[in-house]
């Protein structure tokens, strides 16, 4: 479930996202105040050196004031191993880099960035890269509408 806004919820600034996976994240970016995401990266590793080592290059570049991961839940909302494994990435992001860390609920994201690939013509098979930096985009967007 999404963690709800506060008052410490910042208004403006850029946010990365993550849609964490044991082999690959997809990470997208936008602007709160736009309210617009764009697809970023794929990082496929599975060795967390180089992940980190490519986030930190994105967070020095970006500078985001808030970090998005991906909650993976079932379609009944419990919980599964994947989440445990989600919910420990986000804790390392705000240990590492002390921004911002927030859960947000990805269920049917990647159901819907598979769909968007393949209304773009992008083979499936071929494209899990793109569409892992689709599904962050989607979580990106859940954040913004809600």
């Amino acid at each position: 479930m999404p963690e709800p806004a506060d008052a410490r919820d910042p208004r403006s600034g850029t946010v990365l996202a993550f849609d964490f996976g044991e082999r690959r994240i997809g990470i997208a970016v936008g602007e709160l105040q736009l309210g617009v995401a764009h697809p970023l990266d794929t990082i496929d590793a599975e060795a967390n050196d180089v992940r980190f080592a490519r986030i930190e290059a994105l967070v020095n570049e970006w500078q985001p004031v808030l970090l998005l991961v991906g909650l993976p839940l079932a379609l009944d909302g419990s919980e599964h191993a994947m989440t445990a494994l989600a919910r420990r990435f986000a804790q390392r992001l705000r240990g590492r880099y002390g921004i911002e860390t927030r859960m947000v609920d990805e269920r049917l994201t990647s159901v819907e960035a598979e769909q968007q690939a393949r209304d773009i013509g992008l083979d499936v098979r071929k494209g899990r890269s793109k569409i892992d930096q689709l599904a962050a985009k989607l979580i990106l967007e859940g954040y913004f509408n809600q």
